[in-house]
């Protein structure tokens, strides 16, 4: 029988495309079978999908992601993640957490932002599920509700509160060190996946913030070649 292949969908920000390819190298170190990146760039997805930027809109994938179902045919499992993360892992561990019994599996958040700002002073909203959407493993052929036009038109909160779904009890949980929320959570060796959600190594403000030392030796993998 053929390897499964992992299918990864990540977001895509002009102001953190070093994120996404770095995220992208943690990941490949890390991949016991192969996987398959889509970046979810909103100049690539204008055929489907245009929606007006909101004021509460932080990145350029805010919406996008729940594009990831229409995206796989409505087929399979696939996740999304955000681009400012750090894969500490076998992403493998992660798929083997599937359920069927769930239309969608996520880390499912208690908490409230420390600050009311967080990178290149975006605001900080504050909303129930806050983070649940910023690593989302589907079941593809049970978001069937997540069609180009519905994230479209539909609100911010419909969205990222999975409104979308007939039942909570459709919502699977995930460990939650699986989305390591670095600034909002103590330090945790065991994190499978840092999530920079307050900011990254990559801007000034957050250079020395926890794994930090980390990200940059994936990044300086990321941009090396040998020289002989």
């Amino acid at each position: 029988m053929p390897l499964p292949v992992l299918d990864v969908f990540i977001g895509y920000d002009t102001d953190e495309i070093v994120a996404y390819h770095v995220l992208c190298q943690s990941i490949a170190e890390r991949a016991s079978i192969p996987t398959r990146f889509t970046p979810l760039h909103l100049p690539s997805l204008r055929r489907v999908f245009a929606r007006e930027r909101q004021p509460e809109q932080s990145t350029d994938f805010a919406f996008s992601r729940f594009l990831t179902p229409y995206l796989s045919g409505y087929a399979g499992w696939s996740l999304f993640m955000d681009c400012d993360m750090l894969l500490r892992a076998d992403l493998a561990e992660l798929f083997a957490l599937r359920d069927e019994r769930f239309a969608v599996m996520v880390c499912k958040h208690d908490y409230t932002p420390k600050s009311d700002v967080k990178f290149l002073n975006n605001q900080q909203t504050r909303y129930a599920k806050k983070n649940w959407s910023s690593v989302m493993l589907f079941n593809n052929a049970r978001c069937a509700a997540l069609t180009p036009d519905y994230v479209a038109t539909a609100s911010g909160l419909q969205l990222h509160q999975f409104k979308w779904l007939e039942d909570e009890e459709l919502i699977g949980a995930l460990p939650l060190e699986w989305n390591w929320l670095v600034g909002e959570y103590e330090h945790n060796p065991a994190a499978r996946n840092a999530h920079f959600t307050l900011g990254g190594p990559y801007f000034r403000d957050y250079a020395e913030c926890d794994y930090a030392d980390e990200w940059r030796a994936v990044r300086d993998r990321t941009v090396s070649a040998r020289q002989d």
